[in-house]
């Protein structure tokens, strides 16, 4: 623990004398001298102090205007001050106390009086500053949870957890779900080093995220090497599907271009669905419902590069992209079921739909 650093102000030298002498015999070494208040005041300004011991008769600026100074000061006010006075002051000390002085002390100065009253003042400055100290590190964890949480939720869910201490459960009546599937990633991370698969995947995921910001999407999480978003979940989207097929061609297109030159299956459907916070320690955001599963069991569907649509998906596409009937495609829990495909080119115009901002050249 540092020695307090004090600071007398008086513009008697006599008295300088006396206080300084009085404060070294009670072990206090680091004491600083004014002989008026602006000269304390610059000294303020300069360096930290841990309580001020202030005469309240001086000529030019007071000890009432040097108190009525530091009160103003954000920096300044939290230092503790103990007003010198004579025994006709006491008008002035009592304005002082007002002005917010912890105490004061009169001349002659009592030497049990001074151990008490500069001992208490500095420990009630120690105890202020060790709560500053806890209450700033209470706000760095808070700010940490905040992004931990927001790495693992959406920015909604985020904010009414924080809010209530709670997400509340919802069915919503129509969300947009896409998944996408990495093609043989088995085989792939049997062919490769832990590091580079783990590598690789991290370029996709930060893709995906980025992704489906600009899509105006919610990432809700990735299942090994597979991807789910939605549209329309916790953030407004009315062209949830056509943002949707434009992020997976986008995706499809990074995957490429990454450095694994992965490709991409991806399937995408629209539906009631069941959305909460689930887990106690370890907090995730997760849907459920038919919906999820007819998106998951889509992205399983032909072939790689492709964005295949549930009936209700594609109903909601309409002419604004070419849609390929597939004709019914067996589903596993639900028989045979009509399936569309989009390819790449016929959705190369979606982006500028979906975003509001037009395909960079060659994309």
């Amino acid at each position: 623990m540092s020695e307090p650093a004090l600071l007398v102000v008086d513009d008697d030298d006599n008295n300088r004398f006396t206080l300084v002498q009085r404060l070294k015999r009670e072990g206090y070494g680091d004491v600083a001298l004014a002989c008026d208040g602006r000269e304390a005041l610059a000294l303020l300004a300069a360096r930290p102090f841990d309580l001020v011991l202030l005469d309240v008769m001086m000529p030019e600026l007071d000890g009432i205007g040097v108190l009525t100074a530091m009160k103003g000061d954000a920096a300044l006010r939290h230092i503790p001050v103990i007003m010198i006075s004579a025994v006709s002051d006491v008008d002035r000390v009592v304005r002082c106390i007002e002005l917010g002085a912890e105490d004061y002390l009169q001349k002659p100065f009592n030497k049990v009086l001074l151990r008490a009253r500069v001992g208490a003042c500095l420990e009630k400055k120690r105890l202020r500053d060790q709560e500053q100290a806890h209450l700033a590190q209470i706000e760095r964890q808070r700010g940490r949870l905040s992004e931990l949480l927001h790495a693992i939720l959406p920015a909604p869910a985020v904010s009414e957890l924080e809010a209530s201490g709670r997400v509340e459960p919802r069915r919503h009546p129509e969300v947009m779900v896409l998944f996408c599937d990495v093609v043989e990633f088995t085989a792939y991370c049997d062919a490769h080093a832990p590091e580079t698969v783990l590598a690789h995947l991290q370029h996709l995921v930060v893709a995906f995220d980025d992704l489906a910001a600009e899509f105006n999407l919610e990432k809700i999480k990735t299942i090994g090497d597979a991807f789910m978003a939605t549209g329309g979940l916790l953030v407004p989207n009315s062209e949830s599907v056509l943002s949707g097929i434009a992020c997976a061609f986008a995706l499809i297109e990074a995957a490429r271009a990454g450095p694994a030159g992965w490709e991409l299956r991806c399937g995408l459907h629209v539906g009631p669905v069941v959305a909460g916070v689930v887990g106690r320690s370890k907090f995730s955001f997760d849907l459920w419902g038919d919906t999820v599963n007819v998106a998951a069991r889509l992205a399983k569907i032909g072939e790689p590069g492709c964005v295949h649509l549930s009936e209700a998906a594609w109903r909601r596409v309409g002419s604004r992209c070419d849609v390929q009937a597939m004709g019914a495609l067996p589903m596993r829990g639900k028989g045979v079921v009509p399936v569309y495909r989009c390819e790449a080119e016929a959705a190369r115009h979606l982006h500028a739909l979906a975003t509001g901002r037009p395909t960079a050249p060659g994309g």
